[in-house]
C-alpha cells in the first residue's frame, strides 16, 4: 500500500490516490482520497474497498508513511490478524509491485493530462 500524492484537486476534492496491490493476483485498487483524510476515514475506506471485496489480508507491505505507522492502524491490523511488514528506507524493491504500479499510474495520468490539456 502506498499513496500517490501531488495531484491536482478533482471536482470531488480528492488529490491523492491510495494504491493497494494484491501480491498474488496483482489485482490493484486505486482509491481517491484527500490529503488530510483522518485515519478513521482511511480505515473506513480500507474496510469498504479492500476487505469487503477480498477479505482480511494475511500480510501487508507498507512504506514508512505516518498514517500506517500509527498505533491505531497497528492495533486494527492486529485485531484483524494481519501481519504488517514495513519496507526499509532506500530499498523500494521491497515493495516493488506497488512502486511499479504507481509508476504506471503516473504515466497514465500524465498522458490523460496531455490529451485533455487543449480542451
Amino acid at each position: 500500500m502506498d499513496f500517490l500524492s501531488g495531484l491536482p484537486l478533482t471536482p470531488k476534492k480528492k488529490d491523492v490516490v491510495w494504491v493497494s496491490v494484491d501480491r498474488l493476483t496483482k489485482l490493484t485498487h486505486f482509491i481517491p482520497v484527500h490529503t488530510d483524510y483522518s485515519l478513521d476515514k482511511l480505515v473506513e475506506l480500507y474496510i469498504s474497498e479492500v476487505v469487503r471485496l477480498h477479505g482480511v489480508p494475511v500480510s501487508i507491505i507498507l512504506d514508512g508513511d505516518p498514517r500506517f505507522t500509527s498505533r491505531f492502524w497497528k492495533k486494527l491490523q492486529e485485531a484483524l490478524g494481519t501481519k504488517l511488514n514495513f519496507s526499509t528506507a532506500f530499498h523500494p524493491q521491497t515493495d516493488g509491485q506497488s512502486e511499479r504500479v504507481m509508476q504506471i499510474l503516473e504515466d497514465m495520468l500524465r498522458c490523460c493530462a496531455l490529451e485533455f490539456e487543449g480542451n
